[in-house]
């Protein structure tokens, strides 16, 4: 491997791209102090907790994928992550509720120089073309996030839910309303947490 590239949660990464990955992470530390992006006993951490962690999710992602949708952007975790990391340069859709928080998103995107779409509206008033990936980091439990996917994912595609230890709780909360397949990943920040792959996801009916 050249020097001049590196390894961000899995993902091989160019100089370029690590500096933009810097520059995001002065980012989130600056805006924090004021809108709390991320938990302010967090930024010490910045990177493991929250830039690998959110490199890990583009990493188990599909490579064919052709569209994504984040839900619940808040801090851009990980959607801009994601959005930086992929040198294919492929749609990323983030869906905010918070003004100030697509505010953050704004500025991230022309100081970093991304091609991404800000939705500022909540989940259930937006309107956009379903996704192939979807993903959403510490947004709400499982068996909702399924709902959501309901609405913004493709039938054919591909969910993408970092969770915590009681991801298999949340497992079995979500199973009772819902169908589908489901790849656990170990986190590469939290040998406790995984990263869930969800697909064919149907739900049951009553």
């Amino acid at each position: 491997m050249s020097n001049d590239v590196t390894s961000v949660g899995g993902v091989d990464v160019s100089r370029e791209t690590m500096e933009k990955l810097e520059q995001l992470c002065a980012l989130i530390t600056k805006w924090t102090r004021a809108i709390n992006l991320i938990a302010p006993n967090s930024v010490p951490d910045l990177w493991d907790r929250h830039i690998v962690d959110s490199a890990q999710v583009f990493h188990w992602a599909p490579d064919n994928w052709t569209c994504w949708t984040d839900l619940g952007s808040g801090g851009g975790l990980p959607a801009l992550v994601v959005t930086i990391l992929d040198q294919q340069k492929r749609p990323m859709t983030l869906i905010e509720s918070d003004k100030r928080k697509c505010l953050f998103l704004a500025t991230a995107r022309r100081e970093l120089g991304l091609d991404i779409n800000i939705i500022n509206r909540r989940l259930l008033d937006a309107d956009v073309a379903k996704a192939d990936v979807l993903s959403a980091r510490a947004l709400a439990p499982l068996s909702d996030l399924l709902g959501y996917a309901d609405k913004f994912l493709q039938p054919e595609g591909t969910a993408i839910f970092p969770k915590g230890a009681r991801y298999q709780e949340e497992l079995d909360h979500a199973a009772q309303s819902w169908h589908f397949d489901v790849k656990e990943h170990t986190s590469q920040t939290n040998p406790d947490s995984r990263v869930l792959i969800l697909s064919r996801i149907i739900r049951r009916e009553s």
